[in-house]
């Protein structure tokens, strides 16, 4: 009788940690199993005559294979408008910033700062745009962020160059 309880005991526990190890994994590799479709958004040329500053995505970390970007951005007024070669690495609640620090290459660059959070990334690749809450001078940023909220992790840099 013993050694049935025993084993049944085994099951069970195997089984909770089967799951909770299947849950786990599921939430990790879901992004990279069902990413969602490239965007495809445009400005409105009101929208267009007003470019602040532009930038490029970097990979900021090439050690790691995972967090990278790449393509362009634009700061526009109102606006910050993720060019049609924009892709970032898939993962979890990653995030657009607008940050006041220049030359953002590590998470401790992006934590302690008054960035502005533009909203959550709605695709990993494509064109997008991001509004800027009217109350926001977009003069005090010197870079766009892609963070992933859920880890705290950057993801990818672009430092601004002002517009001529």
């Amino acid at each position: 009788m013993r050694r049935f309880y025993r084993g049944l005991m085994i099951f069970v526990l195997g089984g909770l940690l089967g799951t909770g190890l299947g849950f786990v994994l599921g939430i990790f590799f879901f992004p990279y199993l069902f990413p969602p479709p490239p965007a495809a958004e445009m400005l409105a040329d009101s929208e267009r005559t007003a470019l602040v500053a532009n930038g490029t995505f970097i990979h900021a970390n090439p050690a790691d294979p995972v967090h990278w970007g790449r393509g362009k951005v634009s700061l526009y007024q109102r606006t910050v408008f993720l060019e049609p070669d924009f892709k970032v690495g898939p993962g979890p609640k990653y995030h657009v910033y607008l940050v006041p620090k220049a030359r953002v290459r590590g998470e401790g660059d992006v934590e302690g700062q008054k960035f502005v959070d533009l909203g959550r990334l709605r695709s990993f690749e494509g064109s997008q745009r991001y509004a800027i809450p009217s109350h926001i001078n977009v003069a005090d940023f010197e870079s766009v962020v892609i963070w992933c909220e859920q880890f705290g992790v950057l993801i990818s840099p672009a430092d601004l160059t002002r517009a001529t």
